[in-house]
C-alpha cells in the first residue's frame, strides 16, 4: 500500500516530518506501507523550504513539482495540472495532505477527481473568516476528504456540524508539536542573537504577513511604531516574511531597537521564541508553539482557528487595532501574563497515533516473516 503525501509550504514541513518518522517506524516493524513524498514547490526559496528539510531531517522528495509563483489562481492550477499527472504516473492508495495551504486544497481536489482517497491532518480548524484564503482552503479541503485527524475537540466538533461521522475523525493532537518537542534540545542563535546583544526574557520576537497588517503600508508602520514605542526599549526581532519585506522598503522605520532578519530555519527561529519575553504575531502556528513553550503570546487578528491557543495557552487575541497594544504590553512588563497550559493530546505522540489509524484505515498487515 502506498501513501502520497503532500507539502508544499513552510508550515507543512514541520507537519510531515513526524508523520514521515512514525510510518519508517512502521516498515521497520514490517508493515507493508509505503509513502511517496511530493514536495508542489510552493514555497520554492532555501530560507522558506530547504532548510527546513535538513534541520528536521526530511529525507528528499521523490517528486518536486515546482509550482511556486504567480497569483493564488496562477497558483492553484499549476499545481492541479502537475499533481494530476504526478498521480497518474504513481498511483495511491491514499493522499495524506496537512494544514491550510494552496497545495492542500489542490492536490485535495485532483485526489478526490481520480478517486483516491484523501486524508486531512490539522482538519476542522476553523477562524470563521472567509477573507482568509487558508480559511477556503480548509473549508473546501474538509468538504471534500474523507478522513479527518483533529487536533481539538472544536475541531472535532466543528467536522461534526459539517456532516462529518464519528467514523471518519480521529482525534490525534498536533503533529507541529511532535516536531517543537523532539528538536527542542537542538535550537541553537541565529546570528541576530549576537547582533543584537540578547540575552533570554530580554527582548521581544515579532512576525507579521497577514494582508489585514501589511497590505496597508500606512496600518503597517502605525502598527510596528505602535509596538516599538511599547517596547520599553527592548529589542524586537522580526524576521521578514516575503510578503512583508516588499511592503516594508516603502514604509520609513527608524527604531534602534528594531532588528530586521530574513526568514530563519526552523531551529533558530525557535530559539527565539523559546527565550523571547514574548512573541508578536499574526500567525497560528506560532501560537501553538508558545503555548507549549509557556511564552506569552500576542496576536494581531480578529479571529483566530486555534481558540485552544487562548483558552487553554498563552495567547491573547488583541485584534488589529494598534490602540490594542499598549494595555496588553503594560500587562506583560506588569508580570501578570497568564500561565496557560498544554491542550489535550498535545503531548508529541500525535504522527504514531496517525500511523496506527492509517494501518487500520487501509487494513494493512505485517508482512509475513521471510523463511530462511
Amino acid at each position: 500500500m502506498q501513501i502520497t503525501i503532500i507539502a508544499g509550504a513552510r508550515p507543512n514541513f514541520m507537519k510531515i516530518a513526524p508523520v514521515i518518522a512514525a510510518l519508517h517506524n512502521k516498515q521497520q516493524q514490517g508493515y507493508n506501507i509505503s509513502y511517496r513524498l511530493v514536495h508542489t514547490g510552493q514555497h520554492y526559496d532555501a530560507n522558506m523550504s530547504q532548510s527546513f528539510f535538513e534541520q528536521l531531517g526530511i529525507p528528499e522528495p521523490h517528486a518536486n513539482l515546482e509550482a511556486g509563483g504567480g497569483t493564488q489562481a496562477e497558483q492553484t492550477a499549476n499545481i492541479m495540472v502537475r499533481f494530476e499527472k504526478e498521480l497518474m504516473a504513481h498511483p495511491s492508495s491514499l493522499v495524506l495532505v496537512v494544514g491550510d495551504v494552496t497545495s492542500t486544497l489542490a492536490c485535495s481536489i485532483v485526489a478526490k477527481k481520480m478517486h483516491v482517497k484523501v486524508a486531512h491532518v490539522e482538519a476542522g480548524i476553523r477562524s470563521g473568516d472567509i477573507t482568509m484564503p487558508e480559511e477556503i482552503n480548509r473549508m473546501v479541503t474538509d468538504a471534500i476528504a474523507d478522513y479527518f485527524f483533529t487536533t481539538s475537540e472544536i475541531a472535532n466538533e466543528n467536522l461534526r456540524r459539517e456532516g462529518k461521522t464519528a467514523e471518519q475523525l480521529f482525534f490525534v493532537g498536533n503533529t507541529m508539536i511532535d516536531t517543537l518537542l523532539k528538536n527542542r534540545s537542538r535550537f541553537y542563535a541565529p546570528p541576530v542573537w549576537e547582533q543584537a546583544g540578547l540575552q533570554p526574557q530580554q527582548y521581544l520576537v515579532m512576525t507579521l504577513h497577514r494582508p489585514a497588517n501589511v497590505d496597508e503600508e500606512d496600518h503597517l508602520a502605525i502598527l510596528i511604531n505602535e509596538i516599538m514605542h511599547n517596547s520599553r526599549q527592548l529589542p524586537v526581532i522580526f524576521p521578514v516574511h516575503p510578503r512583508t519585506a516588499k511592503h516594508l522598503e516603502r514604509i520609513a522605520l527608524a527604531h534602534p531597537n528594531l532588528y530586521f532578519t530574513t526568514p530563519l530555519g526552523y531551529l533558530e527561529f525557535n530559539y527565539l521564541v523559546a527565550n523571547a519575553k514574548a512573541v508578536i504575531t499574526d500567525s497560528g502556528g506560532i501560537t501553538e508553539e508558545t503555548t507549549v513553550m509557556g511564552v506569552p503570546c500576542m496576536t494581531l487578528r480578529d479571529s483566530t482557528e486555534r481558540p485552544e491557543t487562548c483558552t487553554i495557552g498563552t495567547n491573547v487575541l488583541l485584534g488589529t487595532d494598534p490602540a490594542a497594544l499598549e494595555p496588553a504590553m503594560e500587562l506583560l512588563f506588569a508580570g501578570k501574563w497568564k500561565q496557560g497550559g498544554i491542550p489535550p493530546l498535545w503531548d508529541g505522540h500525535t504522527a504514531e497515533r496517525i500511523a496506527d489509524a492509517l494501518l487500520a484505515l487501509l487494513s494493512i498487515q505485517t508482512q509475513p516473516a521471510q523463511v530462511a
